[in-house]
This record gives C-alpha cells, structure tokens and sequence, in this order.
C-alpha cells in the first residue's frame, strides 16, 4: 500500500521542502519509489528538485482533473524519485476551490481515481505555510502526517493550531490520518536553548518525537540553489546523513 505523507505545519521557516526533497532522495536510494507531490504555490521544492515550474500544468491540472498522476509525473536526478511538479497558479485556484462542493477532498479524489499510483511506495506532499485549503486538501488524502519543528524558543506555538486542524480532518473527511512523527530542523545541540527546546518539546509530544533532529547545515541549505537534493550536492555533510536517518526512522514507523 502507498503511504501518503503531508509534510506541515503553517509555520514559514521550519524546514518543510527541505524535508520533502531529502526525505523523498533518502527513500530513493533505499530501493523505495517515491513521489513528491509540490502543492506550495511558492514552488520551492520544484526548483530544489531541478525542475521547472508553469502557470498551469503540473499540481493545477491534477487538481482540476484534466491530467492525472501518470500524465503529470516528472523524472529527478535521484532514480527512483519523480515530482509532480507545483504551479504558481495554486494561490488563485485555493480561492476558486472556496466555493466549491467537496473543496477539502480534490486532491484525494484525484488520487484514487489514478491506478498509476500503485507504483510508488511513498508520496510526500510539500504543503504550503498555512492551514488553507491547499494544506487541507494535502491532509484529507494522506496516511500520515510530518511536523517539522524549528528548534527555537517558539517551536510549539501554533502547534495545537495545526493538531486541532489535524483533529478536524479525522473527525470531518479522514478518520484513518495518524501523525507519523515529529522532528526538529534547524538543530544545533551546542546551544543550551537548543538543548531545552528539545527538552519541551519531548515532554510534550513523547513517542511521536523522532530521534533524528536535523542540524543547521551549510551544505544542506546550499544544495537548493543548484537544484538538487543534498545528497547529491555532498553525499557526506551533516544533512545528507541525518535525513538518511529520518528515512530510516519513517520506514521503521
């Protein structure tokens, strides 16, 4: 069965494409097919996987039903990972969907409706820096859900915001979500705040907080710009190793 995993939380900042573009690589070069669905109209993790965006096309025509996922997938430089890619047009077409009947659950329609996506062992979805209806319609079609979390004194604000909308989903559309685990980005175990924001946020979340905390990286926050996964940028650097980690973690769960 495929595992659909949204990757959210309507905090900007905390590490979501990052997530999505190594997360999705790890898997690959662990025997794994994944697809990476961009449903952020900012696009980002698009061009960190070395594509192009369009004003149409890609997310939008999945979305609206005029492609499906076998028509619409792109190749990467990782083997074994492809991407839809995302459309600057989903800003305007979250407005446009506001009006409609069954707005929360297009994505999921589209999904089940496409045979082609058997094939994948995991598609990630990059959810865009809020609760819309973009995000909603990213957690109505998943299997489970990823929280980053910046490791700074903030880190749980606007946490039970994003639970209680998690709550919602399975209450309203999707009972079978489950929050996949928790995991803090931007770490740097050298900081006592650091150190304490781990802290809090164990004794808050407990089991659903995963081991691996993802490091500030020079490397890791680099390999975007030449649009592709750190991995592939520096095989070796901090990054690269601590999102294999993750893989290994989201596979064992």
């Amino acid at each position: 069965m495929t595992r659909i995993l949204a990757v959210a939380n309507q905090k900007g900042g905390v590490g979501k494409t990052t997530t999505v573009i190594n997360l999705g690589a790890s898997l690959a070069v662990n025997d794994l097919d994944v697809l990476v669905l961009d449903m952020d109209p900012q696009t980002n993790a698009t061009s960190g996987l070395g594509l192009e965006d369009t004003e149409r096309g890609g997310m939008m025509d999945l979305l609206t039903g005029e492609a499906t996922v076998g028509k619409l997938v792109v190749e990467t430089e990782v083997e074994g990972l492809w991407a839809i890619p995302g459309s600057r047009g989903l800003a305007g077409l979250e407005i446009e969907l506001a009006s409609e009947s069954g707005r929360e659950s297009f994505l999921a329609h589209a999904l089940r409706e496409s045979e082609s996506l058997n094939g994948y062992d995991y598609v990630l979805v990059d959810c865009p820096p809020s609760l819309g209806l973009l995000t909603v319609n990213s957690l109505v079609a998943a299997t489970g859900v990823l929280l980053p979390l910046q490791s700074e004194y903030y880190a749980l604000e606007g946490l039970s915001h994003l639970m209680d909308t998690i709550g919602e989903v399975r209450r309203l559309w999707n009972s079978d979500l489950r929050i996949e685990g928790v995991f803090l980005t931007m770490y740097d175990g050298r900081l006592r705040l650091a150190r304490e924001v781990a802290d809090n946020v164990a004794s808050h979340l407990g089991e659903s907080l995963m081991e691996t905390k993802i490091p500030r990286n020079v490397r890791l926050s680099e390999a975007p710009s030449y649009g592709k996964p750190a991995m592939l940028y520096d095989a070796y650097c901090a990054g690269s190793k601590s999102y294999l980690r993750l893989a290994g973690e989201v596979m064992s769960r």
